[in-house]
């Protein structure tokens, strides 16, 4: 369960609240305009794309840390929760574009 450890007060929230902003920001900005140097395909896909994968799963990470309130938790809780995802994840991620760029033929 939480402990003494969790924030107080409303400081913690606007925090995240402005670095989520700025990472949905980038994501929207980067989709807006392409550049064209990240258009270049790397394990079936374009860095722009894997870019967006990160990002996505750093705002997940924060998602799941403050709001769902895991990172006052028991060490042993938050690895048997982190250490699936950690490995299913990129996992599923590389599956998915192997299996397209087999379909697909891109």
């Amino acid at each position: 369960m939480a402990d003494a450890h969790s924030p107080s007060g409303t400081r913690w929230i606007w925090n995240v609240f402005w670095l989520l902003l700025v990472v949905t920001g980038v994501e929207v900005a980067l989709g807006i305009v392409k550049p064209t140097f990240l258009l270049h395909e790397v394990a079936g896909t374009t860095i722009l794309n894997l870019i967006f994968i990160g990002l996505t799963l750093v705002k997940a990470g924060y998602i799941v840390q403050y709001f769902m309130h895991l990172k006052y938790e028991d060490s042993t809780l938050r690895t048997s929760i982190y250490l699936p995802v950690l490995i299913l994840i990129p996992y599923l991620t590389f599956i998915t574009l192997y299996e397209g760029v087999k379909v697909f033929g891109y």
